[in-house]
């Protein structure tokens, strides 16, 4: 099982955001929990985190991929 984050920048005021997916929901709200981020920002099967948030995810486990492998395991989940 595992949690990833992918190499997205997208603009969100004046931080940058990325996804953070999981293979399973206990996994990623277990690792929202872990790096600081609220559950109510949960959109259904994944996270939208700010960078250093990522960085930290990335410390705690987390796999970086590709926002391309990211849209793989994502349908490939579902």
């Amino acid at each position: 099982m595992s949690v990833y984050v992918d190499n997205a920048m997208i603009p969100y005021g004046r931080m940058r955001m990325c996804h953070m997916l999981a293979d399973t929901d206990g996994e990623l709200r277990a690792m929202a929990l872990r790096i600081g981020v609220s559950q109510r920002w949960h959109q259904g099967d994944h996270f939208d985190i700010c960078l250093s948030k990522s960085r930290l995810a990335v410390q705690l486990g987390a796999k970086e991929v590709t926002t391309r492998k990211l849209v793989e395991i994502r349908r490939k989940k579902s």
